[in-house]
């Protein structure tokens, strides 16, 4: 039951269509949730994937009623890396990783929903990499058979690719580790197998250059993310998508430190898009001020599907309720929330768009 459970967890549920159109809009960009590369990559329960043939079915009418609404639709790949528990792992082996460093605080939930402190993982062998960058560029391929328009690297937050970047993780002494280079050479493969396999144009990266989430830290911080963006530059990449600095504590109420994003901005040549707390006005003035391109929202989106109507109106919006991000449930905090059509003739709408 369990396995089955399991198996099936990975696989993108009906309701995923509905809660992808109605955030639809014409041109608009969105980005999936993380959608695991491989099976080792799963550390969350009920995480899609995009590597077995029954998963890029799945995906097929999601990306089909996007596409249909004229929205523009990228699929995140991920990997946790260490962020995971044994009953994830074939044969119960311990979680990859870069080096053999548990998370020392928080906890991992198992497929079933328990919680357990997080293990040790397994120090990747050298050997192994050339294979789990392979799955990355499968997983890209596999995303525009499944109707993606493109892909976003997840490097970000701690997860496996930031595993090998931030050297609080990161202890290796072999060529993928030690210096800024090295230890961006994972990441740097990852991109350049990527984008052989769907186009440079096709591929970008999410970035999380000052996050201390689930302990992936590093001195060097900044001077390492420009290495990297400078790399990727020459790479031609779509975008680099990068989360701000948070003011300490990092609570709902508190936003972005503006600026900290500058020095990658400047680096990368490419379109810049921030994220990380931004509300309606400052986002505006975010893109008005050159500081991105693009702003991504997330929280903000969930509990407003029609997130882009609502600032072009500046209309009101409705507060997301955190307990509900994380549940299982198709329908609950998950499409359930409210548009402006639902109490609004669409005259009415009509006239205050026009």
């Amino acid at each position: 039951m369990h396995a089955h459970l399991h198996c099936a967890g990975t696989v993108t549920q009906p309701q995923a269509e509905l809660y992808y159109t109605q955030r639809t809009s014409e041109g608009g960009l969105l980005i999936t949730e993380a959608t695991c590369t491989q099976v080792e990559g799963h550390g969350y329960p009920n995480v899609p994937g995009i590597y077995t043939p029954e998963q890029i079915e799945a995906w097929k009418p999601v990306t089909q009623a996007v596409h249909e609404r004229g929205g523009i639709f990228f699929c995140q790949l991920w990997h946790v890396g260490r962020a995971s528990h044994s009953e994830y792992q074939p044969g119960g082996a311990p979680p990859q990783s870069s080096s053999a460093i548990a998370i020392s605080e928080g906890q991992v939930f198992t497929p079933q929903g328990k919680a357990e402190s997080y293990p040790v993982p397994r120090s990747l062998e050298v050997s192994e990499i050339p294979g789990i960058v392979k799955k990355y560029a499968t997983a890209a391929r596999n995303s525009l058979e499944a109707g993606f328009h493109g892909v976003e690297i997840h490097a970000a937050n701690g997860y496996l690719i930031d595993q090998f970047l931030k050297s609080s993780v990161n202890k290796r002494t072999d060529q993928y580790g030690g210096s800024i280079t090295n230890r961006c050479r994972f990441a740097l493969e990852v991109v350049a197998a990527v984008a052989d396999a769907v186009g440079p144009e096709l591929t970008g990266i999410r970035l999380s250059p000052f996050s201390s989430f689930l302990e992936a830290t590093d001195p060097e911080s900044l001077d390492l993310n420009l290495q990297l963006v400078d790399k990727l530059s020459e790479m031609g990449i779509v975008y680099v998508h990068a989360v701000e600095a948070r003011i300490a504590g990092a609570s709902d109420l508190e936003g972005p430190v503006f600026g900290t994003l500058e020095p990658l901005r400047k680096a990368f040549k490419g379109t810049f898009m921030a994220a990380g707390g931004y509300k309606r006005d400052n986002g505006i003035k975010a893109i008005e001020d050159g500081h991105a391109d693009l702003i991504a929202y997330g929280r903000d989106f969930i509990s407003n599907p029609d997130l882009p109507l609502r600032f072009a109106l500046d209309a009101p919006l409705t507060q997301y309720n955190r307990d509900t991000f994380y549940t299982p449930d198709q329908v609950v905090g998950y499409t359930d929330y409210p548009s402006l059509q639902d109490g609004v003739a669409p005259k009415e709408l009509q006239n205050a768009l026009s």
